[in-house]
């Protein structure tokens, strides 16, 4: 249960504990947030989750998973200001809650991000394989068995994967300039949608309210049915039911925010950057999916919606066909931004641990000539590929989910403990109206997590335990906390001295 001391989280150490070069101004941070937020799904999973799911209702279930983000990313400003390192909920669970807790959430951050990088590496390829097809670009034979597909090897899924790396391994600025120009592209391709959506919008199409239809769960297939319905019932498509399970699924669309504290250690004035760049990011891409949902359904009755391809159907029902080019450049743009992003995430949260020992050390080592840390880059990159080419990741996508809610519970249940064990530490934000707040975040993250798969369930269970054998094994006898007695100042007293001052 040893704790890390604000002090050393925060402060650059020798040897293991390297620090990064600055990088990453106010504006940065918000095109961070948005550039891994706002991807293909932008375009899909409006229409898929109205079809199958919420009917018009879809409105409401991007307004609940959007509302529990925002309460989750007031949690997640104040912790990143007052702790503005790279290791983000990681690091704050350490300096919190104890190192075996820290463990835990970073497992969990591992596998959110690590998944969810095959997970979009794999739809990029779906979608640069329609994109080109829309065109009227044809590859040849042999290629069109190995680009484009869900399972087995995929040529676009490897070529995103190994650019993207390389990318990131080159350093903060390569990465940031080539974020900065996609992210701007694929944002005229979204209001592009918005506005020409907007001119065939019906409001009638919204009044039309569906009957709750036959129950989700059944008998047979128990372990696909929702945790809630095991709980307290069968659960209904549509309906109230309808919504909140259609918002469990939309919150990954909203993941990607709480990355923004991972780049903390290389933003400038981090204690006030890092917490605008995650509200205001998360604000731009809540307002967005929302425009794009009431278009979505404001087009087409839910009832007529394809939930393969909602959006290009749409269009293409309102003789609108050359927005399908547009919306698949869109997608491949959007997606091209979340891997990247994604990348520089799970970077910054490796590099944490292995220069805390808990993972080897040798991969906190930072590249002279790149001021990056490229070893884990480039370990990141190999293990993405793999699972990539090798695992159904697109099967597993609620397991990203799960793991971003249960980081997501640590963070508002660590701002309600600081509070409390260490009322001094300077912060540059605080959360409004706490304990309440993030009691809120905690009972939404709840509500969302009963409404995924016990599938699911067992899946993340399965990746827990094998994580506490790792940290038993390794990680317990590594850390560089072992053998060390911790500060009778849990703050520290070049913290608290400077606090006084």
């Amino acid at each position: 249960m040893r704790r890390l001391p604000p002090s050393e989280a925060t402060d650059r150490w020798t040897g293991a504990r390297h620090g990064l070069p600055k990088a990453y101004g106010r504006a940065d941070l918000i095109v961070l947030g948005v550039g891994v937020m706002i991807g293909a799904g932008i375009f899909s999973v409006a229409g898929r989750q109205a079809a199958t799911m919420a009917g018009p209702g879809v409105i409401l279930s991007f307004m609940i998973a959007g509302i529990t983000s925002l309460l989750v990313a007031f949690c997640f400003a104040e912790l990143a200001s007052a702790m503005p390192t790279s290791g983000s909920a990681y690091t704050f669970t350490y300096v919190i809650f104890g190192e075996v807790w820290a463990w835990i959430v970073g497992w969990a951050l591992v596998m959110e991000l690590l998944l969810a990088t095959a997970v979009v590496a794999r739809a990029w390829s779906l979608y640069a394989a329609q994109m080109l097809a829309d065109l009227g670009v044809r590859l040849p034979g042999p290629l069109t068995k190995i680009t484009g597909q869900a399972e087995g090897f995929d040529l676009f899924a490897l070529f995103i994967l190994v650019a993207l790396t390389a990318v990131v391994a080159l350093g903060a600025r390569v990465g940031l300039r080539t974020l900065w120009i996609i992210v701007v592209a694929k944002l005229l391709a979204v209001g592009a949608v918005i506005v020409v959506g907007a001119k065939h919008f019906d409001q009638h199409n919204l009044s039309t309210i569906p009957v709750p239809a036959a129950p989700v769960e059944t008998a047979a297939d128990t372990l696909h049915s929702p945790l809630l319905g095991i709980l307290f019932g069968q659960t209904s498509a549509f309906g109230w039911f309808g919504i909140f399970a259609a918002s469990a699924v939309i919150a990954f669309a909203y993941i990607g925010f709480d990355i923004v504290a991972t780049a903390a250690e290389e933003a400038e004035d981090a204690p006030r950057s890092i917490p605008r760049g995650i509200i205001r990011s998360l604000v731009i891409t809540t307002v967005i999916y929302i425009a794009v949902a009431v278009v979505m359904v404001g087009m087409t009755s839910y009832d007529k919606i394809s939930p393969k391809a909602p959006l290009a159907n749409a269009f293409r029902q309102a003789g609108e066909g050359f927005m399908v080019h547009i919306i698949n450049i869109g997608a491949v743009l959007g997606l091209t931004t979340v891997v990247l992003v994604l990348i520089v995430g799970l970077t910054r949260v490796m590099f944490s641990m292995a220069r805390d020992g808990l993972i080897p050390r040798p991969l906190a080592r930072i590249n002279r000539s790149y001021h990056s840390p490229t070893r884990v880059t480039l370990l990141i990159g190999g293990l993405a590929i793999l699972l990539a080419e090798l695992v159904p990741v697109l099967t597993l996508e609620p397991l990203v989910v799960i793991g971003t809610l249960f980081v997501f519970i640590a963070v508002s249940a660590g701002v309600i403990r600081m509070r409390r064990t260490m009322p001094d530490l300077p912060r540059g934000f605080r959360v409004p109206l706490s304990p309440g707040v993030p009691i809120a975040s905690i009972a939404a993250c709840l509500w969302l997590l009963v409404n995924l798969q016990v599938i699911t369930w067992l899946y993340f269970a399965a990746w827990m335990a094998f994580g506490v054998l790792v940290y038993l094994v390794y990680g317990r006898r590594n850390s560089v906390l072992a053998g060390v007695r911790p500060p009778a100042d849990p703050l520290g007293p070049e913290i608290r001295g400077r606090h006084r001052r």
